[in-house]
Protein backbone atom coordinates (compact mmCIF):
# COMPACT_ATOMS: atom_id res chain seq x y z
CA UNK A 1 0.00 0.00 0.00
CA UNK A 2 1.58 3.30 -0.88
CA UNK A 3 2.06 5.62 2.22
CA UNK A 4 -0.29 8.57 0.95
CA UNK A 5 -2.92 6.60 0.90
CA UNK A 6 -2.68 5.07 4.53
CA UNK A 7 -4.16 6.27 7.99
CA UNK A 8 -2.32 8.20 10.29
CA UNK A 9 -1.33 5.31 12.60
CA UNK A 10 -0.36 3.11 9.61
CA UNK A 11 2.16 6.00 8.42
CA UNK A 12 3.48 6.35 11.99
CA UNK A 13 4.01 3.07 11.88
CA UNK A 14 5.83 2.80 9.10
CA UNK A 15 8.00 5.72 9.17
CA UNK A 16 9.31 4.17 13.02
CA UNK A 17 9.94 0.63 11.19
CA UNK A 18 10.87 1.13 7.00
CA UNK A 19 14.39 0.73 6.59
CA UNK A 20 16.28 4.25 6.61
CA UNK A 21 17.89 4.12 3.05
CA UNK A 22 14.14 3.18 1.54
CA UNK A 23 12.25 5.24 3.63
CA UNK A 24 14.66 9.27 3.30
CA UNK A 25 14.22 7.84 -0.86
CA UNK A 26 10.43 7.47 -0.56
CA UNK A 27 10.46 10.52 1.28
CA UNK A 28 12.72 12.26 -0.80
CA UNK A 29 11.92 12.10 -4.23
CA UNK A 30 8.82 14.30 -4.05
CA UNK A 31 10.35 17.12 -1.98
CA UNK A 32 13.87 16.92 -4.22
CA UNK A 33 11.12 17.78 -7.31
CA UNK A 34 8.77 19.76 -5.58
CA UNK A 35 11.82 22.15 -4.68
CA UNK A 36 13.88 21.69 -8.19
CA UNK A 37 10.49 22.61 -9.97
CA UNK A 38 9.86 25.70 -7.70
CA UNK A 39 12.93 26.79 -8.51
CA UNK A 40 12.89 26.30 -11.94
CA UNK A 41 10.18 28.22 -12.50
CA UNK A 42 11.83 31.44 -9.88
CA UNK A 43 14.20 31.00 -13.02
CA UNK A 44 11.57 31.11 -15.62
CA UNK A 45 10.89 34.70 -14.68
CA UNK A 46 15.02 35.71 -14.87
CA UNK A 47 14.62 34.12 -18.14
CA UNK A 48 11.90 35.50 -19.80
CA UNK A 49 12.20 38.99 -18.21
CA UNK A 50 15.61 38.52 -19.24
CA UNK A 51 14.60 38.77 -23.03
CA UNK A 52 13.33 42.58 -22.32
CA UNK A 53 16.08 44.36 -21.11
CA UNK A 54 18.98 44.65 -17.91
CA UNK A 55 16.73 46.57 -15.54
CA UNK A 56 13.87 44.08 -15.82
CA UNK A 57 15.98 41.16 -14.84
CA UNK A 58 17.18 43.64 -11.87
CA UNK A 59 13.81 44.91 -10.86
CA UNK A 60 13.14 40.68 -10.60
CA UNK A 61 16.05 40.43 -8.84
CA UNK A 62 15.01 43.26 -6.27
CA UNK A 63 11.68 41.98 -5.92
CA UNK A 64 13.03 38.68 -5.09
CA UNK A 65 14.21 39.34 -1.82
CA UNK A 66 10.54 40.47 -0.83
CA UNK A 67 9.13 36.79 -1.86
CA UNK A 68 11.77 35.91 0.06
CA UNK A 69 10.24 37.12 2.83
CA UNK A 70 7.05 36.20 1.63
CA UNK A 71 8.25 32.59 1.95
CA UNK A 72 10.41 33.47 5.42
CA UNK A 73 6.82 33.91 6.75
CA UNK A 74 5.15 31.01 4.86
CA UNK A 75 7.89 28.58 6.32
CA UNK A 76 7.35 30.18 9.86
CA UNK A 77 4.13 28.94 10.17
CA UNK A 78 4.30 25.81 7.76
CA UNK A 79 7.51 24.11 9.29
CA UNK A 80 6.42 25.69 13.03
CA UNK A 81 3.05 23.56 12.77
CA UNK A 82 4.40 21.02 10.59
CA UNK A 83 7.15 19.59 12.86
CA UNK A 84 4.81 19.91 15.91
CA UNK A 85 2.55 17.78 13.81
CA UNK A 86 5.18 15.29 13.34
CA UNK A 87 6.08 14.69 16.88
CA UNK A 88 2.87 14.33 18.33
CA UNK A 89 1.91 11.71 15.69
CA UNK A 90 4.64 9.90 16.81
CA UNK A 91 4.07 9.86 19.99
CA UNK A 92 0.06 9.20 19.43
CA UNK A 93 -1.24 12.79 20.09
CA UNK A 94 -3.26 12.97 17.05
CA UNK A 95 -5.86 15.78 18.71
CA UNK A 96 -3.11 18.00 19.20
CA UNK A 97 -1.75 17.40 15.86
CA UNK A 98 -5.70 18.34 14.23
CA UNK A 99 -5.31 21.97 16.07
CA UNK A 100 -1.97 22.95 15.27
CA UNK A 101 -2.49 22.07 11.45
CA UNK A 102 -5.51 24.85 11.84
CA UNK A 103 -3.30 27.16 13.63
CA UNK A 104 -0.53 27.35 11.41
CA UNK A 105 -3.10 27.74 8.40
CA UNK A 106 -5.01 30.45 9.30
CA UNK A 107 -2.44 32.33 11.07
CA UNK A 108 -0.17 32.39 7.91
CA UNK A 109 -3.63 33.50 5.84
CA UNK A 110 -3.92 36.28 8.07
CA UNK A 111 -0.17 37.26 8.15
CA UNK A 112 -0.36 37.67 4.29
CA UNK A 113 -3.60 39.36 3.97
CA UNK A 114 -1.79 42.13 6.16
CA UNK A 115 1.66 42.02 4.76
CA UNK A 116 -0.31 42.22 1.11
CA UNK A 117 -2.05 45.91 2.40
CA UNK A 118 0.77 47.33 4.00
CA UNK A 119 2.77 46.62 1.11
CA UNK A 120 0.41 48.10 -1.14
CA UNK A 121 0.34 51.42 0.96
CA UNK A 122 4.51 51.49 0.93
CA UNK A 123 4.96 50.26 -2.50
CA UNK A 124 7.62 52.49 -3.72
CA UNK A 125 9.21 53.57 -0.59
CA UNK A 126 10.03 49.72 -0.58
CA UNK A 127 11.20 49.52 -3.95
CA UNK A 128 13.62 51.84 -3.49
CA UNK A 129 14.78 50.48 -0.26
CA UNK A 130 14.97 47.27 -1.68
CA UNK A 131 17.73 48.08 -3.66
CA UNK A 132 16.13 49.72 -7.17
CA UNK A 133 17.95 52.40 -8.60
CA UNK A 134 15.78 55.54 -10.73
CA UNK A 135 16.37 53.34 -14.01
CA UNK A 136 15.19 50.42 -12.36
CA UNK A 137 12.57 52.03 -9.92
CA UNK A 138 9.41 51.35 -13.09
CA UNK A 139 10.16 47.51 -13.32
CA UNK A 140 10.28 46.57 -9.81
CA UNK A 141 7.01 48.61 -9.16
CA UNK A 142 4.98 47.09 -12.00
CA UNK A 143 6.74 44.03 -10.84
CA UNK A 144 6.03 44.08 -6.88
CA UNK A 145 2.48 45.30 -7.04
CA UNK A 146 0.60 42.50 -8.60
CA UNK A 147 3.26 39.85 -6.62
CA UNK A 148 1.68 40.95 -3.70
CA UNK A 149 -1.57 40.27 -4.54
CA UNK A 150 -1.21 36.27 -4.09
CA UNK A 151 0.83 37.01 -0.78
CA UNK A 152 -1.79 35.12 1.05
CA UNK A 153 -1.96 32.55 -0.84
CA UNK A 154 1.55 32.01 -1.30
CA UNK A 155 2.01 32.03 2.55
CA UNK A 156 -0.72 29.71 2.70
CA UNK A 157 0.64 27.21 0.36
CA UNK A 158 3.81 26.72 2.33
CA UNK A 159 1.73 26.11 4.99
CA UNK A 160 -0.16 23.22 3.23
CA UNK A 161 2.86 21.76 1.19
CA UNK A 162 5.08 21.54 4.90
CA UNK A 163 1.76 20.20 6.91
CA UNK A 164 1.53 17.42 3.92
CA UNK A 165 5.05 16.52 4.32
CA UNK A 166 5.12 16.43 8.06
CA UNK A 167 2.75 13.76 7.64
CA UNK A 168 4.16 12.05 5.54
CA UNK A 169 2.53 12.50 2.39
CA UNK A 170 5.52 14.59 0.51
CA UNK A 171 3.68 12.98 -3.09
CA UNK A 172 0.16 15.38 -2.39
CA UNK A 173 2.72 18.20 -0.96
CA UNK A 174 4.47 17.58 -4.73
CA UNK A 175 1.31 17.44 -6.88
CA UNK A 176 0.04 21.04 -5.59
CA UNK A 177 3.50 22.57 -6.07
CA UNK A 178 4.62 20.87 -8.80
CA UNK A 179 1.36 21.65 -10.68
CA UNK A 180 1.66 25.58 -10.06
CA UNK A 181 4.96 25.37 -11.40
CA UNK A 182 4.12 24.60 -14.48
CA UNK A 183 1.55 26.98 -15.26
CA UNK A 184 3.74 29.76 -14.22
CA UNK A 185 6.30 28.19 -16.88
CA UNK A 186 3.70 28.33 -19.44
CA UNK A 187 1.71 31.73 -18.76
CA UNK A 188 5.63 33.49 -18.46
CA UNK A 189 6.39 33.73 -22.19
CA UNK A 190 1.98 34.21 -23.24
CA UNK A 191 1.65 36.76 -20.72
CA UNK A 192 4.81 38.96 -21.06
CA UNK A 193 5.47 38.44 -25.11
CA UNK A 194 2.06 37.07 -26.65
CA UNK A 195 -0.50 39.99 -24.86
CA UNK A 196 2.89 42.44 -24.60
CA UNK A 197 2.70 42.78 -20.87
CA UNK A 198 6.38 42.93 -20.28
CA UNK A 199 7.61 42.70 -16.71
CA UNK A 200 3.67 43.02 -15.04
CA UNK A 201 3.06 39.46 -17.27
CA UNK A 202 5.69 37.73 -14.98
CA UNK A 203 4.27 38.76 -11.99
CA UNK A 204 0.44 37.91 -13.06
CA UNK A 205 2.05 34.46 -14.40
CA UNK A 206 3.60 33.70 -10.94
CA UNK A 207 0.66 35.07 -8.54
CA UNK A 208 -2.43 33.15 -10.60
CA UNK A 209 0.29 29.91 -10.28
CA UNK A 210 0.56 30.48 -6.60
CA UNK A 211 -3.26 31.25 -6.17
CA UNK A 212 -3.92 27.49 -8.28
CA UNK A 213 -1.48 25.84 -6.59
CA UNK A 214 -3.11 26.79 -2.99
CA UNK A 215 -6.13 25.46 -4.27
CA UNK A 216 -4.68 22.43 -5.37
CA UNK A 217 -2.96 21.81 -2.15
CA UNK A 218 -6.01 22.68 0.41
CA UNK A 219 -8.00 19.60 -2.28
CA UNK A 220 -4.88 17.64 -1.06
CA UNK A 221 -5.31 17.94 2.83
CA UNK A 222 -8.51 16.84 2.73
CA UNK A 223 -7.57 13.05 1.19
CA UNK A 224 -6.27 9.89 2.27
CA UNK A 225 -5.28 9.69 6.04
CA UNK A 226 -4.01 13.68 6.06
CA UNK A 227 -5.60 16.35 8.53
CA UNK A 228 -8.36 18.41 7.54
CA UNK A 229 -8.10 21.97 7.75
CA UNK A 230 -11.21 23.28 9.82
CA UNK A 231 -11.93 26.36 11.17
CA UNK A 232 -13.46 24.93 14.57
CA UNK A 233 -9.51 23.78 15.26
CA UNK A 234 -8.40 27.45 15.09
CA UNK A 235 -7.48 27.73 18.91
CA UNK A 236 -4.40 30.07 18.98
CA UNK A 237 -3.44 30.16 22.54
CA UNK A 238 -0.13 30.09 23.64
CA UNK A 239 0.92 26.68 23.98
CA UNK A 240 0.19 26.35 20.31
CA UNK A 241 1.60 29.45 19.21
CA UNK A 242 4.91 29.44 21.32
CA UNK A 243 5.35 25.87 19.49
CA UNK A 244 4.94 27.20 15.91
CA UNK A 245 7.47 29.94 17.34
CA UNK A 246 10.09 27.73 18.20
CA UNK A 247 9.29 25.00 15.30
CA UNK A 248 9.31 27.83 12.72
CA UNK A 249 11.63 30.22 13.76
CA UNK A 250 14.95 28.83 12.27
CA UNK A 251 12.97 28.91 8.86
CA UNK A 252 12.09 32.36 9.65
CA UNK A 253 15.67 33.51 10.29
CA UNK A 254 16.91 31.60 7.11
CA UNK A 255 14.54 32.88 4.68
CA UNK A 256 14.26 36.47 6.58
CA UNK A 257 17.88 36.29 6.64
CA UNK A 258 17.95 35.82 2.75
CA UNK A 259 16.05 37.92 1.88
CA UNK A 260 17.92 40.94 4.47
CA UNK A 261 21.16 39.78 2.48
CA UNK A 262 19.27 40.12 -0.82
CA UNK A 263 18.82 43.42 -0.13
CA UNK A 264 21.94 44.27 0.99
CA UNK A 265 24.40 42.55 -1.85
CA UNK A 266 21.80 44.88 -4.51
CA UNK A 267 22.61 48.33 -2.60
CA UNK A 268 26.45 46.82 -2.40
CA UNK A 269 26.48 45.66 -5.84
CA UNK A 270 24.55 49.24 -7.40
CA UNK A 271 27.61 51.48 -5.27
CA UNK A 272 30.29 48.91 -5.98
CA UNK A 273 29.45 48.02 -9.38
CA UNK A 274 29.90 52.16 -10.70
CA UNK A 275 28.89 52.53 -13.53
CA UNK A 276 28.50 48.93 -14.30
CA UNK A 277 25.86 48.80 -11.61
CA UNK A 278 22.59 47.93 -13.25
CA UNK A 279 24.71 44.91 -14.40
CA UNK A 280 26.35 44.26 -11.29
CA UNK A 281 22.31 43.79 -9.53
CA UNK A 282 21.64 41.80 -12.72
CA UNK A 283 24.37 39.28 -12.58
CA UNK A 284 24.54 38.20 -8.86
CA UNK A 285 20.48 37.85 -9.09
CA UNK A 286 21.35 35.36 -12.12
CA UNK A 287 23.88 33.77 -9.66
CA UNK A 288 21.56 33.98 -6.68
CA UNK A 289 18.59 31.94 -8.84
CA UNK A 290 21.07 29.71 -10.41
CA UNK A 291 22.62 28.65 -6.65
CA UNK A 292 19.44 28.27 -5.41
CA UNK A 293 18.11 26.11 -7.88
CA UNK A 294 21.30 23.67 -7.22
CA UNK A 295 20.60 24.06 -3.25
CA UNK A 296 17.25 23.11 -3.84
CA UNK A 297 17.97 19.98 -4.62
CA UNK A 298 19.73 19.46 -1.43
CA UNK A 299 17.40 21.07 0.78
CA UNK A 300 14.36 18.91 -1.06
CA UNK A 301 16.51 16.07 0.54
CA UNK A 302 17.05 17.64 3.63
CA UNK A 303 12.90 17.55 4.03
CA UNK A 304 12.57 14.46 3.21
CA UNK A 305 14.77 13.31 5.51
CA UNK A 306 12.93 15.55 8.10
CA UNK A 307 9.41 14.07 8.71
CA UNK A 308 11.57 10.82 9.53
CA UNK A 309 13.54 12.44 11.91
CA UNK A 310 10.85 14.03 13.65
CA UNK A 311 8.48 11.17 13.88
CA UNK A 312 11.18 8.76 15.09
CA UNK A 313 12.63 11.32 17.83
CA UNK A 314 9.07 11.65 18.86
CA UNK A 315 9.34 7.51 19.17
CA UNK A 316 12.37 7.78 21.07
CA UNK A 317 13.90 5.84 18.09
CA UNK A 318 17.00 7.88 18.51
CA UNK A 319 19.44 5.40 16.86
CA UNK A 320 17.52 6.11 13.84
CA UNK A 321 17.62 9.56 13.70
CA UNK A 322 21.44 9.40 13.77
CA UNK A 323 21.57 6.56 10.60
CA UNK A 324 19.21 8.63 8.50
CA UNK A 325 21.54 12.32 9.47
CA UNK A 326 24.75 10.05 8.21
CA UNK A 327 23.14 8.91 5.09
CA UNK A 328 21.69 11.81 3.98
CA UNK A 329 25.13 14.01 4.43
CA UNK A 330 26.70 11.37 2.65
CA UNK A 331 25.05 11.40 -0.40
CA UNK A 332 24.59 15.18 0.11
CA UNK A 333 28.28 15.69 -0.01
CA UNK A 334 28.47 13.36 -3.68
CA UNK A 335 26.15 15.33 -5.35
CA UNK A 336 27.25 19.00 -4.38
CA UNK A 337 30.50 17.72 -4.97
CA UNK A 338 29.68 16.79 -8.28
CA UNK A 339 27.57 20.16 -8.94
CA UNK A 340 30.21 22.12 -8.13
CA UNK A 341 32.77 20.92 -10.91
CA UNK A 342 30.39 21.13 -13.50
CA UNK A 343 29.25 24.11 -12.52
CA UNK A 344 32.68 25.83 -12.44
CA UNK A 345 33.46 24.90 -15.66
CA UNK A 346 30.42 25.96 -17.37
CA UNK A 347 29.93 29.08 -15.22
CA UNK A 348 29.91 31.18 -18.27
CA UNK A 349 27.36 29.21 -20.19
CA UNK A 350 25.00 29.26 -17.38
CA UNK A 351 24.94 32.73 -16.97
CA UNK A 352 24.76 33.78 -20.48
CA UNK A 353 21.57 31.77 -20.94
CA UNK A 354 19.53 34.63 -18.51
CA UNK A 355 21.21 37.83 -20.20
CA UNK A 356 23.01 36.81 -23.41
CA UNK A 357 22.88 40.58 -24.92
CA UNK A 358 25.05 42.14 -21.84
CA UNK A 359 28.79 41.13 -21.45
CA UNK A 360 28.96 43.09 -18.36
CA UNK A 361 26.48 40.89 -16.73
CA UNK A 362 28.01 37.42 -17.94
CA UNK A 363 31.44 38.91 -16.81
CA UNK A 364 30.38 39.99 -13.06
CA UNK A 365 27.77 36.77 -12.58
CA UNK A 366 30.63 34.17 -13.96
CA UNK A 367 33.09 35.00 -11.21
CA UNK A 368 30.92 35.26 -8.70
CA UNK A 369 29.16 31.82 -9.44
CA UNK A 370 32.89 30.28 -9.45
CA UNK A 371 33.38 31.70 -5.88
CA UNK A 372 30.09 30.36 -4.50
CA UNK A 373 30.56 26.57 -6.04
CA UNK A 374 34.13 26.39 -4.58
CA UNK A 375 32.57 26.13 -1.47
CA UNK A 376 29.06 24.65 -2.41
CA UNK A 377 29.85 21.11 -0.83
CA UNK A 378 29.94 22.21 2.60
CA UNK A 379 26.48 22.90 2.10
CA UNK A 380 25.38 19.42 2.72
CA UNK A 381 26.77 19.50 6.62
CA UNK A 382 25.48 23.05 6.95
CA UNK A 383 21.72 22.35 5.33
CA UNK A 384 20.76 18.67 7.04
CA UNK A 385 22.23 19.92 10.56
CA UNK A 386 19.85 22.52 10.26
CA UNK A 387 16.96 19.81 9.32
CA UNK A 388 17.83 17.82 11.83
CA UNK A 389 18.29 20.46 14.77
CA UNK A 390 15.19 21.93 13.62
CA UNK A 391 12.90 18.78 13.51
CA UNK A 392 13.78 17.60 17.01
CA UNK A 393 12.84 20.89 18.69
CA UNK A 394 16.36 22.48 19.23
CA UNK A 395 14.88 25.85 18.43
CA UNK A 396 18.04 27.86 19.73
CA UNK A 397 21.04 25.95 17.70
CA UNK A 398 18.73 25.50 14.98
CA UNK A 399 18.01 29.48 14.44
CA UNK A 400 21.86 30.00 14.96
CA UNK A 401 22.85 27.92 12.19
CA UNK A 402 19.77 29.37 9.94
CA UNK A 403 20.58 32.68 10.29
CA UNK A 404 24.44 32.02 10.24
CA UNK A 405 24.31 31.61 6.12
CA UNK A 406 22.33 34.19 5.26
CA UNK A 407 22.71 36.65 7.85
CA UNK A 408 24.46 36.51 10.86
CA UNK A 409 27.92 36.12 8.24
CA UNK A 410 26.97 37.04 4.60
CA UNK A 411 25.29 40.44 5.78
CA UNK A 412 28.61 41.63 7.80
CA UNK A 413 31.14 40.72 4.59
CA UNK A 414 28.73 42.72 2.17
CA UNK A 415 29.27 45.18 4.11
CA UNK A 416 33.07 45.15 5.04
CA UNK A 417 34.53 43.21 2.29
CA UNK A 418 33.43 45.66 -0.62
CA UNK A 419 35.14 48.71 1.32
CA UNK A 420 38.63 47.38 0.13
CA UNK A 421 37.94 45.25 -2.69
CA UNK A 422 34.92 47.00 -4.30
CA UNK A 423 32.99 44.73 -6.74
CA UNK A 424 34.97 41.67 -6.29
CA UNK A 425 33.51 41.56 -2.60
CA UNK A 426 30.56 41.65 -3.35
CA UNK A 427 31.64 38.61 -5.60
CA UNK A 428 33.29 37.03 -2.97
CA UNK A 429 30.86 37.04 0.13
CA UNK A 430 29.00 34.15 -0.47
CA UNK A 431 31.91 32.16 -0.47
CA UNK A 432 33.41 33.25 3.02
CA UNK A 433 29.95 33.32 4.71
CA UNK A 434 29.42 29.45 3.64
CA UNK A 435 33.31 28.85 5.09
CA UNK A 436 32.07 30.13 8.49
CA UNK A 437 28.46 28.90 8.51
CA UNK A 438 30.62 25.23 8.49
CA UNK A 439 33.02 26.14 10.87
CA UNK A 440 29.90 26.76 13.34
CA UNK A 441 27.94 24.12 12.42
CA UNK A 442 30.22 21.53 13.14
CA UNK A 443 30.09 21.97 17.11
CA UNK A 444 26.37 22.60 17.16
CA UNK A 445 25.74 19.55 15.52
CA UNK A 446 28.12 17.10 17.12
CA UNK A 447 27.21 17.64 20.78
CA UNK A 448 23.69 16.85 19.51
CA UNK A 449 25.06 13.77 17.70
CA UNK A 450 26.82 12.65 20.50
CA UNK A 451 23.75 13.21 23.24
CA UNK A 452 21.84 11.02 20.97
CA UNK A 453 23.82 8.28 20.75
CA UNK A 454 24.31 8.27 24.78
CA UNK A 455 20.68 8.12 25.13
Amino acid sequence: MRISSMSQQEKVAYMQSEPIPHLVCQMAVPTIISMLVSSFYNMADTFFVGKINTQATAAVGVVFSVMALIQACGFFFGHGSGNFISRMLGAGESEKANTMAANGFFCAFITGVAAGILGFLFLEPLAVALGSTPTILPYTKDYLGIILVGTPFMMSSLVLNNQLRFQGSASYAMVGIVSGAVLNIGLDPLLIFVFDMGVAGAAVATTVSQIISFCILFLMSRQGGNISIHIKNFHPTFYYLKEIVQGGLPSLLRQGMASMAQICMNHSAGIYGGVYGDAAIAGMSIVNRVTMFANSALIGFGQGFQPVCGMNYGGKKYDRVREAFFFCVKYAVFFLLAVSVIGFIFAGPVVTIFRREDADVIRIGTLALRFQLVVFPLNSWIVISNMMLQAIGKAGRASLLAAARQGLFLIPFLLILPVFLGLLGVQMSQMCSDICSFLLSLPLTWSVLKELKRE
